[in-house]
């Protein structure tokens, strides 16, 4: 059996740490999280977005230039600006695509 087409996408892991309270805190403020992610997803930028269940710590995957651009795409999140996540780290990743 041959193996599919495949090809490597350069893009961003980005993890997003949350604050000890955030299953507390980020409630009032998740929709409005959650609505600027699908945005981000329709635009081409955000691939996959989700949160550990323990909340402690969201990933993203996303296409950005580089590492700065990549952070700077969470940095004034909402979750950010209310203390809801405490950290943003961002790696290389390279995602297997098909073709």
């Amino acid at each position: 059996m041959s193996q599919p087409p495949s090809s490597i996408e350069p893009v961003w892991f980005v993890e997003a740490t949350y604050a000890p309270d955030a299953a507390e805190t980020r409630v009032p403020f998740r929709a409005q999280h959650l609505a600027r992610l699908l945005e981000l997803e329709d635009a081409g930028v955000v691939i996959e977005a989700g949160a550990f269940v323990d909340v402690s710590a969201s990933i993203l995957l996303v296409r950005a230039a580089d590492e700065t651009a990549a952070l700077e795409l969470f940095r004034d999140d909402v979750y950010m600006r209310n203390g809801v996540w405490v950290e943003l780290r961002a790696r290389p990743f390279g995602r297997v695509i098909r073709g």
